[in-house]
């Protein structure tokens, strides 16, 4: 069952020839043997109950066309039931008393949640080796990492510990990961997804979405998950354009004639050899679908990488400085008074890249240097987001997507870059601009290159479309997946 699709999956539930019960219980026998350490709470008990509700809907005749499909939830989104920690031992026994709106509606669905994703903490990472539950393993190579922030969604997707799995984009959160595991996951326009329940980093860059094998079943997933929502004051109203949508409806429209944009700035310098033949190959696959390939230039490419992490740690020292061990959180055994109680369970709580970005947005936030920092780098974000517009708006624009590499390189060896955060961060070059625009963004699984002990680690492709376009890309996506098998292929034993 591990390795059937969401909707072959979705088939057989409804037609009775497997239960949901037994689907869910198929998948946390898998979760049981794993070690990846990509599930931080998995509760039994509480997964086959859910599984008994949707057998209940089944029988009825009441169910959802994701009734009874198991998903598992990366664990920046609060649930009711299972413990929501952010990957910090900040929030380490934490369970809040409501849902995300993410988690309400694929509940509302039917799906039966299988637990808990482990994640950097508070997302911020590139290889999900700064939670403080400890690494994921990529399941490609156990020695590598599976990226970051959403590597346990990835992971989990990959292994088939889960057909479905929320995840979360900052920077790239969904796409380098998916690209590092082999799987497919879309970042939606900003807006199109509720934030409400989402353990905020970023405020102006946070957006969920979902990971799965295909762009079929990542149709299925968002059209569920996406939508106003009134509690979220950054949700799309639906005069913006957050409006209830079917993103399956393109799937089967033929690239005939479709313009793919190929920056310049993603095929220089640093981008690895394997890397840029897999991406190559897979252009060349668009080109014979119908598709034709348009020289393109985003100029301000390179100035993503400063904008953002001036940008994004400011957001987050403000969203974390909630976290103080008064009213709920880590608190300190030992502290004086009032003013040390706030240092040390801080100090404790927050691992050492929260505290690093907690400490360079409390700085650009100062008075004397916001114009010099903070100030600019939201002026570089504009001219990132006219760069995507002069390429993808208007009757003049000459491409209807953006493609490229996910990352400069495949996914590398855990612990080779802990000691230097800021190769970590130029692992976003791709990615980082497209967050910044507030534009959707994919990846799917396109081939293989080669890790430093030469085992083969996936290799992403990168779709970016215009605002509201996500059914284009999925379509797009869709229709090179029904030509290639790369979506297809799993790690060895799984």
């Amino acid at each position: 069952m591990h390795t059937k699709t969401i909707k072959e999956l979705s088939t057989l539930l409804h037609s009775k020839a497997i239960s949901a019960t037994e689907l869910a219980t198929h998948f946390l026998d898998r979760i049981d043997g794993s070690a990846l350490n990509a599930f931080l709470h998995v509760d039994r008990a509480l997964t086959l109950a859910q599984a008994a509700a949707a057998d209940a809907r089944l029988a009825d005749g009441t169910a959802t066309a994701l009734t009874g499909v198991p998903i598992a939830h990366k664990d920046i989104f609060v649930t009711r039931d299972w413990r929501s920690t952010a990957g910090s031992k900040m929030l380490g026994n934490y369970t809040s008393p409501f849902n995300a709106t993410v988690v309400e509606k694929f509940n509302a669905a039917g799906m039966v949640t299988l637990g808990k994703l482990n994640c950097d903490e508070f997302a911020m990472g590139s290889a999900n080796e700064n939670s403080a539950f400890g690494a994921v393993k990529n399941p490609w190579d156990s020695t590598a990492v599976p990226g970051g922030s959403s590597g346990g969604s990835a992971a989990a997707i990959a292994a088939r510990l889960a057909p479905a799995a929320t995840a979360t984009d900052t920077g790239g959160s969904i796409r380098q990961p998916a690209a590092f595991c082999g799987v497919t996951g879309i970042k939606p326009t900003y807006g199109r997804v509720s934030r409400f329940g989402m353990i905020a980093f970023a405020s102006s860059l946070d957006q969920g979405g979902p990971m799965a094998k295909t762009a079929e079943d990542c149709a299925l997933l968002l059209t569920a998950m996406a939508g106003f929502d009134e509690r979220d004051s950054t949700s799309l109203t639906p005069e913006q354009g957050g409006v209830a949508e079917d993103y399956a409806r393109d799937l089967g429209q033929s690239l005939a004639g479709l313009r793919i944009g190929v920056p310049r700035e993603y095929f220089g310098e640093g981008l690895a050899f394997d890397v840029e033949q897999a991406v190559r190959a897979a252009l060349a696959q668009y080109v014979a679908l119908g598709a034709t390939l348009v020289d393109i230039s985003l100029p301000n490419t390179a100035l993503s990488i400063p904008a953002y992490y001036i940008i994004a740690p400011a957001e987050a020292s403000s969203n974390l400085s909630r976290f103080d061990g008064v009213r709920y959180g880590h608190r300190a055994a030992e502290y004086k008074d009032l003013q040390d109680m706030y240092k040390k369970s801080r100090a404790e709580g927050f691992g050492a890249e929260v505290q690093r970005r907690i400490m360079v947005g409390t700085y650009v936030l100062c008075h004397g240097y916001y114009d010099a920092y903070y100030l600019k780098a939201q002026k570089i974000r504009r001219l990132i987001a006219q760069d995507f517009a002069a390429a993808l708006n208007g009757p003049d624009a000459p491409c209807d997507v953006i493609m490229g590499p996910v990352a400069p390189s495949v996914a590398w060896d855990l612990g080779a870059k802990t000691d230097d955060p800021v190769a970590n961060y130029l692992a976003d070059i791709y990615t980082l601009s497209t967050s910044l625009a507030g534009l959707p963004g994919m990846s799917i699984p396109c081939g293989f290159g080669q890790g430093e002990k030469n085992a083969a680690r996936p290799v992403g492709l990168q779709i970016i479309g215009n605002y509201f376009a996500e059914a284009k890309l999925l379509n797009i996506a869709h229709q090179y997946q029904l030509a290639t098998d790369w979506h297809l292929r799993a790690p060895a034993g799984v």
